[in-house]
């Protein structure tokens, strides 16, 4: 089998560029190790403080971020990263070339039962006219990203990547500590039967999501005419490897409970590496009006409503949005 790394040389992907997924590579392998040790580790709990999002964190939370923070800075080649744990930019080398944007634990509810968690990633260029430090570096369209990818903490620990040239994914070895190629240029089918949508927030949609939704439901005696499954793992990193796996459609979209914060997840740390992979295996991501990678942020941890998956779904889905 083809390890990560001869893969992304035979991709032509450059050296301080391989540099720089290395180093999230290392970092994702002790982070693997923390989460199967567990309460062992003495990893599991909450504490009592709260990120930038507002969020009780976990243990585990604060020692992923802290794991991929130190490697990180330690790379020459890293000019700034930006968690969704911390409250700004932490700036790297001056020289360094790239930008790191990450969610070290996504799904964290569901550490303490032994549930998928992952952490999600994404790698952009660092721009030579803006101060290395600054939050503006991280206003790039997600298009722009040169890598993405996230680390699925599961029975198996599972690595999903694309530099822009398809999406691939590989398995930890863990006899020998590398990552083998175990699926290449993954492609999703266009049309789906299952989705992925936390219906316990429906009372707060638009009716035109809700009627969607609705319509999903009654499968084959509905105007859909065939049976759909649902499925939610309340992990995002979870819901989008099971869609690359075998197609899909995931949904994250606006609510009204909090008129000030209309959406959920965060456009640099999830939303947009998300969207690239998918894009990368052939399917679409949206917000409720225009395309992921498409929007300009403003902010550094800015929300977005995701609709992703398989291309003819995601279009189905947004024609009732349109209505």
């Amino acid at each position: 089998m083809k390890n990560l790394f001869s893969v992304l040389r035979s991709d032509q992907v450059a050296d301080d560029l391989i540099q720089v997924i290395g180093t999230i590579v290392d970092a994702s392998k002790e982070i693997a190790f923390r989460v199967r040790q567990g309460a062992l580790a003495g990893v599991l709990g909450s504490t009592q403080d709260e990120n930038i999002q507002g969020e009780t964190q976990k243990h585990l939370d604060i020692i992923s971020n802290q794991l991929l923070k130190d490697l990180l800075l330690a790379c020459p080649a890293v000019a700034a990263i930006a968690s969704e744990e911390e409250d700004t930019v932490v700036a790297g080398t001056s020289t360094g070339q790239y930008l790191v944007a990450f969610d070290p634990l996504d799904g964290s509810s569901n550490i303490d039962i032994n549930g998928q968690i992952g952490t999600i990633f994404s790698i952009y260029r660092s721009q030579d006219l803006i101060p290395h430090g600054s939050e503006l570096q991280f206003q790039q369209a997600g298009s722009q990203q040169v890598c993405a990818g996230y680390v699925l903490y599961g029975p198996s620990t599972l690595l999903a990547i694309t530099t822009g040239k398809g999406t691939r994914c590989f398995t930890l070895d863990s006899t020998q500590g590398n990552f083998l190629l175990t699926a290449d240029l993954i492609q999703l089918a266009p049309q789906t039967q299952e989705f992925a949508i936390n219906t316990s927030n429906a009372r707060f949609w638009s009716e035109d999501m809700r009627a969607y939704i609705d319509d999903l439901v009654l499968g084959e005696t509905g105007p859909r005419q065939k049976r759909f499954n649902m499925r939610w793992n309340a992990a995002m990193v979870g819901d989008v490897h099971r869609v690359l796996t075998r197609s899909g459609i995931f949904l994250y979209p606006s609510d009204s409970r909090n008129p000030k914060q209309p959406a959920k997840l965060r456009l640099l740390y999830e939303a947009n590496p998300m969207a690239l992979l998918i894009e990368n295996a052939g399917g679409k991501a949206w917000s409720e009006s225009q395309r992921i990678l498409d929007i300009q942020p403003q902010q550094l941890h800015e929300r977005v409503a995701v609709i992703l998956g398989s291309a003819d779904e995601v279009d189905e889905c947004l024609s009732y949005l349109r209505r």
